[in-house]
């Protein structure tokens, strides 16, 4: 699956599109952080901007953020190790989308970037936002990274959906 993830993401930027990765706040969205940066810095994938667009994932990145650089019994030893006092989640290009208003400036990004937002089922949050403006340019990438309970938009994507509801209308699903 992991060639998967660096084929989408590589094919996507070559192609002047963009990732959107809906993902959950806690825990998905700092692993999947982790991933990418490992990526990043190995040459593996572009390096390319990275946000992060949900409030909820950056408090929660805060608090792993000081987890590590307190040693928390909670982080794995050789995490601390590796990354006290260094950031493990931004490959320098992480820009952390606080403001709605901030949302608002990437959700029909114009050039190649990859975009965390949760919810990861694409059933609410800012991610929604981001999906109806994404989902109909067959340039972008969406690309979905967890469990998708029967019933959801998530569900609908991953099952293949050419449309899916969202803000009381049907919208075409033509990203990959």
């Amino acid at each position: 699956a992991t060639a998967d993830f660096e084929t989408a993401i590589n094919e996507t930027i070559a192609g002047g599109g963009s990732v959107l990765i809906p993902a959950f706040a806690v825990d998905r969205t700092e692993v999947i952080l982790m991933r990418i940066r490992e990526l990043m810095e190995s040459g593996k994938i572009k390096r390319s901007p990275l946000f992060v667009d949900s409030p909820m994932a950056l408090k929660a990145l805060d608090y792993y953020r000081q987890a590590i650089n307190t040693s928390s019994g909670e982080i794995r030893p050789d995490v601390v190790a590796q990354w006290k006092d260094k950031d493990p989640f931004d490959p320098g290009s992480l820009v952390e989308l606080h403001t709605v208003d901030e949302s608002k400036t990437i959700n029909d990004p114009t050039s190649p970037c990859i975009i965390i937002s949760a919810s990861g089922m694409g059933t609410g949050g800012r991610v929604v936002h981001h999906l109806r403006q994404m989902l109909p340019n067959p340039k972008h990438t969406v690309l979905m990274v967890g469990y998708q309970a029967i019933g959801t938009r998530g569900r609908a994507l991953v099952d293949g959906a050419t449309e899916v509801k969202m803000h009381g209308e049907m919208v075409p699903v033509r990203a990959r």
